[in-house]
């Protein structure tokens, strides 16, 4: 190398897997085996997608670039003979996609670092590769739970002759695998003619797309399985497993340059019968606590044990009010006790009392069990509800609706009845009916306070 006898660049704890938002750091070494003039010492990081038409080609048809950052380390000078380091940092962008190498198109991420001398001297560089990785989660990929199946029905032709139909279907248990895992394969082939079948095959495929001026698919064929073949007017069922190899994550997100896709081949050559299966290939293996129908039941536990203990609080709050008595008759004045309390409103009234305005309030259980209308307890102090509450409306165990916003018929008072009034509510007698209306009634006031 001249003057330079070591030039190298070297990663902290000799790491070279990272992830997109991670800092990478390290360090650049330089032994000088004499003086040496230099303008400037800088360290480069990028990263870049390039594809072409051609296989291993590295002159790129189309490049796509995702970061290109430069740093000086070292200012206008000269290098004293011995050994020097530069150490840099260098934030990876989060949009970066997952490093990728095909045929024909690679997604690359390196660390550069350049010497620069003054004119007419030689320049010296060097490179070093690091790989970045952006797990796939294949629980966060919607539509992917259950089963993936496809069927296919195709007539069967022989010598120009056709002798029937064949109906191929297939199965695979899951949509997503990670590397390591089994694909559980069964396929069904009917026989519906006169002739025998082919032997059926299935293979793990890849395809890799390259997005150019041309656009170049690549196929693959990861793995391939065989059976055997069906007779004429049979019906088979043939179950197999494919191990999935280690491979490419199917998404590359953030690279619009390149895409990878995954699927299962199911084939018969005599008849071309065909289908395909898709999968992914990620990172992340599928777990079932992460199951959209168990998530749904566990909520729907949870409401209905919120519900159960929320009944008995609103049960057991207000103590059941005896039946109202009957409004006395008022007797003649000259016979009239003031001294005796108002006796409890008729029914009527409770029945405007159980529609009036609910107050506003925090009550999180929206479904709870209750026996009468949350606007029933409007006038009760410290007692409150939602909004939510206002326009929320339930039916009762004996299946009348019950509303917020809507009065509802009071029921006939018994003592089994729960009432909403913590305190009955205390009205004056009807003097309406008084057999001697010559003579003027008292007060209320004065009614209230003898």
């Amino acid at each position: 190398m001249g003057k330079i006898e070591l030039f190298q660049i070297t990663f902290d704890n000799s790491k070279e897997l990272y992830t997109p938002g991670e800092s990478i750091t390290g360090a650049v070494t330089i032994k000088a085996g004499q003086k040496l003039l230099c303008k400037a010492v800088k360290v480069n990081c990028n990263g870049f997608c390039g594809i072409t038409n051609k296989v291993n080609e590295t002159t790129w048809t189309e490049e796509e670039q995702y970061f290109n950052n430069t740093v000086p380390v070292a200012d206008k000078g000269t290098l004293k003979q011995g050994l020097h380091t530069f150490p840099f940092k260098f934030l990876i962008p989060e949009s970066a996609p997952t490093s990728f190498e095909g045929n024909y198109g690679r997604i690359v991420y390196r660390i550069r670092a350049f010497v620069d001398t003054p004119r007419f001297s030689k320049d010296y560089s060097t490179a070093k590769e690091f790989y970045l990785l952006d797990p796939l989660n294949l629980n966060k990929i919607s539509d992917i739970w259950g089963p993936c199946s496809s069927s296919v029905i195709q007539e069967f032709s022989y010598m120009l002759l056709k002798t029937g139909t064949v109906t191929l279907k297939a199965q695979i248990d899951k949509k997503g695998y990670t590397p390591g895992q089994i694909i559980q394969l069964s396929a069904v082939v009917h026989n519906k003619s006169e002739k025998r079948t082919s032997n059926i095959k299935a293979s793990l495929v890849q395809r890799v797309t390259y997005q150019t001026k041309k656009t170049t698919h690549d196929v693959r064929v990861i793995a391939e399985l065989e059976g055997g073949q069906v007779k004429a007017g049979k019906e088979i069922e043939w179950k197999e497993q494919i191990i999935v190899p280690p491979l490419p994550q199917s998404s590359l997100v953030g690279c619009d340059l390149i895409k990878i896709e995954y699927y299962v081949k199911v084939n018969l050559k005599s008849p071309n019968v065909l289908l395909t299966l898709p999968l992914y290939i990620g990172n992340v293996s599928l777990d079932k606590k992460y199951h959209p129908s168990k998530n749904e039941a566990r909520l729907s536990s949870t409401d209905v044990e919120v519900t159960s203990s929320a009944s008995p609080s609103v049960t057991t709050l207000f103590p059941p009010l005896l039946a109202p008595k009957p409004t006395p008759r008022p007797a003649p004045r000259s016979r009239i006790s003031y001294a005796n309390t108002p006796t409890a409103p008729p029914t009527e009234c409770h029945q405007g009392a159980e529609g009036g305005t609910p107050m506003r309030g925090s009550f999180t259980n929206q479904r709870h069990s209750q026996l009468v209308s949350p606007s029933g307890f409007s006038y009760a102090p410290g007692l409150s509800f939602s909004d939510s509450h206002q326009n929320q409306a339930s039916t009762d165990p004996e299946g009348i609706l019950i509303s917020g916003s809507t009065r509802t018929p009071a029921r006939p008072f018994n003592e089994n009845t729960i009432s909403p009034a913590l305190t009955p509510v205390s009205l004056p007698p009807d003097y309406r009916s008084s057999a001697y209306p010559q003579d003027a009634p008292p007060s209320y006031d004065e009614s209230c306070n003898t």
